[in-house]
């Protein structure tokens, strides 16, 4: 049997209630010839159960959440635990994403923590890593990628890993209309594929699922699903589009 194929919608900071319940009801009109496809809808804190309750009953429909605190529980105000999440019935949680490596300065551990908290609490987790432009530019860009997830994927075991998709984002693909060709993600999906073999086993690497996340639209989904060791996206603009979105869902 194939690797899953999966598209997620990371909406970010956008939308307000009455938003999110038209877009969530849109991609369910829309998408509903695409049963196969695991669709995950990471929706903002405030909206998590509104999407819970709204795709509850749909098939291969999951909803994460953009983040989860390092820590338990506690006194650490504005803050969201990896068991909040668990109890309105939330399936995955983002975790290292780069705005949150690049504007809250997350680190290493910092993300170890999250990704056991939320494993921990039955969560599946999408974990994000990438280079920046001028790693790219320098030729750095395989180094960059084999230390995230060396420093990471190392902390778990081959168990656990079942429960952790990876999703590859070139840094200087996120919101700025650049994307990676289709050559250039291939060629750095199959890389990933290769160090995960060499940090547990190659059933592992060739049973794991790893997005692509650098401005995935419905233009060139297509193109980029075809890729051999491209299983889906991670999509960011694009999701918050119904029509865009399902049609990315049906580009396999």
């Amino acid at each position: 049997m194939g690797r899953k194929k999966i598209v997620a919608g990371n909406w970010k900071m956008n939308t307000n209630l009455d938003e999110a319940i038209s877009l969530i009801s849109d991609i369910k009109t829309g998408s509903n010839h695409s049963s196969q496809i695991e669709k995950i809808i990471f929706a903002p804190f405030p909206f998590l159960k509104t999407a819970v309750d709204n795709l509850a009953t749909e098939t291969n429909f999951f909803v994460g959440a953009q983040n989860c605190s390092e820590h338990i529980k506690g006194a650490y105000t504005g803050e969201v635990s990896a068991e909040m999440l668990s109890s309105i019935a939330c399936d995955f949680v983002l975790v290292g994403h780069s705005e949150r490596r690049t504007f809250f300065k997350e680190t290493d551990g910092q993300l170890i923590l999250k990704i056991q908290h939320a494993l921990n609490n039955n969560l599946k987790v999408i974990f994000c890593f990438g280079e920046h432009l001028e790693e790219r530019k320098h030729g750095q860009h395989f180094d960059t990628v084999k230390l995230q997830l060396e420093n990471v994927l190392k902390s778990f075991s081959e168990e656990q890993l079942k429960n952790i998709y990876l999703a590859y984002e070139p840094v200087w693909a996120i919101g700025t209309g650049e994307t990676a060709t289709p050559e250039q993600a291939q060629e750095m999906h199959a890389y990933i594929r290769r160090i995960v073999s060499h940090l547990f086993s190659e059933v592992t690497a060739q049973n794991l699922p790893i997005l692509y996340g650098g401005s995935c639209n419905a233009q060139n989904a297509s193109e980029l699903f075809s890729c051999a060791d491209v299983d889906g996206g991670l999509i960011g603009g694009a999701s918050l589009k119904a029509d865009d979105f399902c049609k990315i869902i049906s580009s396999f």
